[in-house]
């Protein structure tokens, strides 16, 4: 199988007049079909329940996009059972052809760029970058994955003895739930979920309940392949309803999660249960979040830091694991850094993102609308808030504007706990050893980034800033993959570095045999 190598999908320049009037089609296109009936599929299926998953508009959550069936513990069940039957049968599928189902979907995806995009604008409230960003993400892991299981399907090198033929082959699990989060319901939902199918695995994914629609979007992809049926099967629904009967199903072999640090928990937890049934030790794939901070030194190029530190903290109202959450400064320069961090978020223009014009949206669900009111009330009483603050619940959206607290002391609770909103705390460090030990006292680490030009300082932080993903002198946000395998340490989770040339060994389990030198060979 001929492919071309690996190249990461461009970016959309909105600039341009053709590709914002492109966009501006697509998202009246999704608004054309608000209102919709989405229904679950198990084996190819299409079933309709009662119950249903309201889809809504955060920037106006009285707009419905979707309503999406949704799975009750009969249907649950049913999907597994439905993709451990299509197991025994997918399982033995030639690689090559799993690998041209990626590629395949990536070009249909690449074609339908801007309709996915603008699901998200509208769905969860992402920017046109950033929901481009998304898509574009969503694509190269196809393109990634696809080709890794080109270098994965074929023999890997062992060494020989005079007397065997021995091989090494990596061979798929079982069945697969895929838990992705709401905040890269595009990127994120299509990497765990293929890196599942591509390995020869069966998927029974539970989108998260805020973006079920682009889920959704995603199966019909592979539905107009012609993936086999039950492969790949949508099952929304409830976490307290069903999430428990996907993770301890002893027909369940393995978990594929991104989201918080107590759900993550409970999912280990229980798949490290035994059930009656249950023949294997379940794998657990999981990220769940961080505490991310940018540490900006004496002598750093200011201008640069205060340009990191707001897109770092503020891109899609904060929502990403991966956001700065707190900005550690040098003593020398903290007051003129705060300065210029103030008045660069004071830039920032808040608004339905379907307005190209608006950076920041309104944030997912009134429940995230209330949980960071809550954490900005606390800041009121931990640090000196320097902008914003102020939070009223609008009529239409879930609106809060960027919010940064100063003087924080690095034990806060605002300094420790993970908001996942558009709230930086800042704090002062006395010197680069101080910011270092700041940085690294949370139960996280995911994401960091130094702003500095000294090379010994340099290779310092580079040691001792104990995060996943590590950045010099640029934002601790984008990864890209292929370039910046991305998981985390402690409590973000098993540092599974997806778009990375590991991740799909996350997927595999690994068989040795060896052949009696008398017998024929194996074929190459």
């Amino acid at each position: 199988m001929d492919v071309k190598p690996f190249k990461n999908e461009p970016l959309t320049d909105f600039s341009k007049p053709e590709n914002k009037k492109a966009f501006e089609g697509a998202l009246n296109k999704i608004k054309s079909r608000m209102g919709r009936e989405v229904p679950l599929v198990i084996g190819g299926k299409k079933i309709k329940t009662k119950d249903k998953i309201m889809s809504v508009n955060p920037a106006n959550h009285r707009e419905v996009l979707a309503k999406v069936s949704k799975a009750g513990p009969e249907e649950a069940e049913k999907a597994i059972e439905t993709a451990a039957e299509t197991f025994e049968t997918w399982r033995y599928s030639d690689y090559k052809e799993r690998a041209e189902f990626l590629l395949k979907a990536a070009d249909i995806m690449r074609r339908k760029k801007h309709e996915f995009s603008a699901c998200m604008v509208l769905e969860v409230g992402k920017n046109w970058v950033e929901a481009d960003a998304d898509t574009a993400e969503a694509i190269d892991f196809m393109d990634f994955y696809g080709r890794e299981m080109l270098r994965y399907g074929k023999d890997q090198e062992v060494d020989q003895i005079p007397t065997e033929d021995s091989r090494l082959v990596y061979i798929p699990l079982g069945v697969g739930v895929v838990i992705p989060p709401w905040n890269f319901p595009c990127a994120i939902m299509t990497g765990m979920t293929v890196a599942t199918i591509v390995t020869g695995n069966t998927a029974v994914l539970k989108p998260a309940s805020d973006s079920p629609l682009i889920a959704y979007m995603l199966y019909e992809i592979f539905e107009e392949l012609g993936l086999p049926k039950g492969v790949f099967n949508y099952c929304p629904g409830s976490g307290s309803e069903i999430g428990d009967l996907l993770v301890e199903h002893p027909k369940t072999r393995f978990i594929a999660f991104t989201g918080s640090k107590e759900v993550g928990l409970g999912i280990v937890e229980k798949a490290a249960k035994m059930q009656p049934g249950q023949i294997w030790i379940k794998r657990v794939i999981a990220e769940m979040g961080g505490k991310d901070a940018i540490i900006v030194d004496k002598d750093a190029d200011l201008k640069a830091a205060a340009e990191g530190v707001v897109a770092s903290a503020f891109g899609f109202q904060g929502q990403k694991c991966s956001a700065c959450s707190r900005a550690i400064i040098h003593k020398k320069v903290y007051d003129e850094l705060v300065e210029k961090i103030v008045e660069r978020a004071k830039e920032i223009s808040v608004g339905p993102t379907a307005d190209v014009n608006n950076y920041m949206g309104p944030v997912c669900s009134l429940n995230a609308f209330e949980k960071i009111k809550k954490y900005i009330g606390i800041g009121r009483n931990e640090g000196r808030v320097v902008l914003g603050g102020e939070v009223e619940e609008g009529k239409d959206g879930w609106f809060i504007p960027p919010t940064i607290i100063a003087d924080v002391d690095p034990k806060a609770v605002i300094a420790q706990e993970e908001i996942f909103g558009p709230v930086l705390s800042i704090i002062k460090a006395d010197d680069l050893d101080d910011a270092i030990e700041i940085a690294n006292d949370t139960e996280y680490g995911l994401t960091g980034a130094y702003y500095g030009s000294d090379l010994k300082n340099i290779e310092k932080v580079e040691e001792r800033f104990f995060v996943g993903n590590l950045y010099i002198n640029r934002k601790c946000t984008a990864a890209l993959v292929g370039v910046h395998p991305f998981g985390g340490f402690n409590m973000s989770g098993t540092d599974s570095k997806a778009g990375g040339k590991d991740y799909l060994l996350l997927f595999l389990q690994a068989k040795t045999i060896s052949r009696f030198k008398g017998l024929k060979p194996f074929k190459k």
